[in-house]
């Protein structure tokens, strides 16, 4: 990877952008929560920023028929002007919960949509044999900047404000644009025509359902992003202040620790390379995030939830890396958007499932709530794993293209 330029400068943009995502998370996260004290509002927020990702096949069909070089500046760009004038508002005390509410839906329809270009593009920029390795490096990017924003977050609201720490989401974002426009003219398009949108996204849907392996890869996704990742995206700050008693920094260091954690995790992945059973250390891999998430909800002391939090972080890497590795490996490069496109809607489950498990934290709590979702992830990995069994020996080596009349379809 050293030597491959374009590859350095997607990277390093990456670094900067998913610094600014976390900073903002952070901070948007802790004012929603100061200004209401309510869980179900919380839940509400992370519902509202996250609703993009219901966007997902058509942004898939986007990233086949567009330069995704292009999309990704338009995107920072989109990132950029929004958080700046969220910030703006903040520093003049008028960031209530509806601006902010505004605020987490327009830097979401920055972030989300973009992500079937971003995570196609290392394909096109590294090839199939080297992309394991690749998104194991872009998932050390995303942890580094969980390491860092979340804490310089974090610092900053205490000593500054939060006003201060969103202007710091404008640096990261600013530099972030700067490192996409050398690669401008990159990025395959690989649907020069202009059909239906609808079309595309439906006979894609129906390419990738025919496709036992990359079907169960959007199932695992599906299932986490129903039961746990809701929790880990919304309610941090409930397990911070409620049950383990942290203000700000102590929320900074929680999250530091899974950064630091899943950046352990993504070096293990690069280091292993085109290693075998992929599919196999994505399924029990996530079944054991799921059983850590599980012990952190009834954690009460603070130095067992910190190094849980670290283990969480750790597991979450075998998720994180191999769900983009494994359904780009398992479909045809001719899919390859509107597959990530079907796998944002199934993160994009995640504003419907936010305020359920938001609904249920207030009426059970939160520490309850996310011990039963964690549970059964834990069991529904092992329901798909004897399911679809030949994905567990799955590692990408023995990959073959569809037939000529699948393809054609596509």
């Amino acid at each position: 990877m050293r030597e491959n330029r374009p590859f350095r400068l997607l990277w390093f943009s990456n670094l900067f952008f998913f610094g600014g995502v976390w900073t903002q998370t952070l901070v948007l996260g802790w004012l929603a929560w100061e200004t209401t004290h309510s869980d179900f509002l919380l839940a509400v927020f992370g519902a509202v920023r996250l609703a993009p990702l219901l966007l997902g096949p058509f942004a898939g069909a986007f990233a086949d028929r567009h330069n995704r070089v292009r999309l990704l500046v338009i995107a920072c760009s989109w990132a950029l002007a929004a958080v700046s004038v969220v910030a703006t508002l903040a520093s003049l005390g008028r960031a209530s919960y509806g601006v902010l509410l505004v605020g987490g839906l327009a830097l979401g329809l920055a972030q989300s949509p973009s992500q079937p270009a971003r995570a196609s593009l290392v394909l096109d920029l590294v090839g199939r044999q080297n992309l394991s390795n690749a998104n194991a490096l872009n998932s050390m990017a995303l942890n580094m900047t969980q390491v860092i924003g979340p804490a310089a977050g974090g610092l900053l609201i205490n000593a500054l404000g939060a006003p201060a720490a969103l202007w710091v989401s404008t640096i990261w974002y600013a530099v972030s644009l700067v490192l996409l426009l050398p690669l401008r003219g990159l990025g395959q398009v690989v649907h020069e025509h202009t059909g239906s949108s609808v079309r595309m996204v439906v006979s894609g849907l129906r390419a990738i359902c025919r496709n036992r392996m990359a079907a169960t890869v959007l199932l695992v996704t599906l299932a986490a992003n129903t039961l746990v990742w809701p929790i880990a995206q919304s309610f941090i700050p409930v397990f911070a202040q409620e049950s383990l008693g942290l203000d700000a920094a102590g929320l900074s260091w929680l999250l530091t620790c899974s950064g630091l954690g899943g950046l352990a995790g993504s070096l293990v992945i690069a280091w292993l390379g085109d290693f075998r059973f992929k599919g196999g250390l994505f399924v029990f891999g996530t079944a054991a995030w799921g059983a850590m998430w599980a012990l952190f909800a009834v954690s009460r002391s603070p130095a067992a939830s910190f190094v849980l939090m670290t283990a969480i972080g750790v597991l979450s890497a075998a998720f994180g890396v191999l769900q983009t590795t494994l359904l780009l490996m398992t479909t045809d490069v001719r899919l390859h958007g509107r597959a990530l496109g079907v796998q944002e809607l199934a993160i994009g489950v995640m504003p419907v499932t936010s305020l359920i498990l938001g609904a249920f934290a207030q009426h059970f709590g939160i520490s309850a709530t996310a011990f039963v979702s964690a549970t059964l992830l834990v069991l529904l990995m092992f329901a798909l794993a004897a399911w679809t069994p030949q994905l567990l020996r799955y590692g990408g080596q023995d990959h073959h293209l569809p037939s000529r009349d699948s393809a054609s379809e596509v």
